[in-house]
């Protein structure tokens, strides 16, 4: 849901466990532990957690082939406190609606308005929900993305305590005229955060979120080389880029390159492009549209595997016209769309504006197509 480079962009720290990463477990119990919030701390909401260990998060949940979605965050009206009720009860209905996986703390999750107390509280709220619902299996990327690497390791290690099983991770870019030429700096960074995170990293490239910073291929596929560097998010659209990063990893791969479960993850990053994607050889998306309909997302994607092209191309055409609409409204359309259409949503924190009435009644039009498609399937 993020712009493409046709569209303009809308308009304390935590350190417990920094220094001590516990050894993975595989078991399935599901568990919450949140230690750094008070029991009437603000931030609490109705929704409850247990307070056992949290080794029951940590299972293996390999990265497949699919429909992945950067859940938005919700907050209580009037407080703007976090409203774990809708984020938990939002991850179930997507999972019911049959995505691959999550991912809390993307562009569409509002990280950067968010505490790191906060952002453990939204994963480990949405890997609860889902292994109380039936989908512990579902794996659950987190956003972990910070300026420095040294933050941006501790988002990792606190990303894993709190139940993620991938870090998404946007290069740094606020002091990138000083980077190194050819962006060894960026190689350097990505590099020193996968020696160091307890869960697999995927690249996150988007231009748009990082001052125009664009990793090239060449980059990408270097970076790919890595044991625990082990997917990439493309939002720059530049569908070449995608084939060359797909093509390369399959070919590195050799005979041990299995379709159903790649060692690299190639992803689009708006559902406006799935189509082509695949075409290109990547293996799905990373996109916020489905958060309005990820059974249109879902449905384009097993169409073009099952051979009906035509079918999946009129439903591309749905999901590109509503992508559009979630491209030039942003987070602020995209809850404002939500709202009208599936009676929650609520609004983005602040500094982002709430929708005047006129946006608002203008957003919901601009989904009256798609929501119509995807409550038919």
């Amino acid at each position: 849901m993020a712009p493409h480079s046709d569209a303009p962009s809308p308009t304390g720290s935590f350190t417990a466990g920094f220094n001590r990463i516990p050894p993975f477990q595989d078991v399935a119990t599901p568990a919450l532990h949140i230690s750094t919030l008070e029991p009437h701390s603000p931030l609490s909401s109705s929704y409850s957690s247990s307070t056992s260990e949290p080794s029951g998060f940590h299972i293996t949940r390999p990265l497949v082939p699919g429909v992945y979605v950067p859940t938005l965050c919700f907050f209580e009206e009037g407080t703007e406190d976090l409203d774990l009720d809708t984020i938990a009860r939002h991850a179930v209905r997507l999972a019911r609606a049959g995505v691959t996986g999550l991912c809390t703390q993307g562009s569409n999750g509002e990280a950067v308005h968010l505490t790191h107390a906060e952002r453990r509280l939204v994963t480990a709220t949405t890997r609860k929900a889902l292994n109380d619902a039936g989908f512990a299996h579902m794996p659950l990327i987190v956003g972990c993305g910070a300026q420095s690497t040294r933050e941006t390791i501790q988002h990792c290690r606190e990303a894993w305590e709190a139940g993620g099983d991938y870090a998404l991770v946007l290069p740094p870019s606020y002091y990138a005229s000083l980077f190194a030429p050819a962006s060894g700096t960026v190689f350097d960074f990505f590099t020193a955060v996968a020696d160091a995170s307890p869960i697999p990293i995927i690249i996150y490239n988007y231009p748009g979120g990082a001052g125009g910073l664009d990793l090239s291929s060449d980059v990408i596929i270097k970076l790919s080389e890595h044991p625990n560097i082990v997917g990439v998010k493309l939002t720059c659209g530049n569908t070449g880029k995608l084939n060359r990063v797909a093509a390369a990893t399959r070919a590195a791969a050799g005979k041990s390159y299995n379709p159903e479960k790649p060692d690299f993850l190639v992803l689009a990053g708006s559902a406006d492009f799935t189509m082509q994607a695949l075409i290109a050889g990547g293996h799905g998306i990373l996109a916020g549209l489905a958060n309005i309909a990820p059974r249109a997302c879902v449905r384009i994607i097993e169409l073009y595997h099952q051979g009906r092209i035509a079918e999946a191309q009129a439903l591309q055409e749905v999901v590109a016209r509503g992508d559009w609409t979630a491209i030039q409204g942003g987070v602020v359309g995209c809850k404002s769309g939500m709202q009208g259409w599936m009676g929650y949503g609520g609004y983005a924190r602040s500094p982002l504006p709430k929708p005047t009435p006129e946006q608002a009644r203008a957003w919901k039009e601009g989904f009256r197509e798609l929501v119509l498609l995807e409550k038919s399937l």
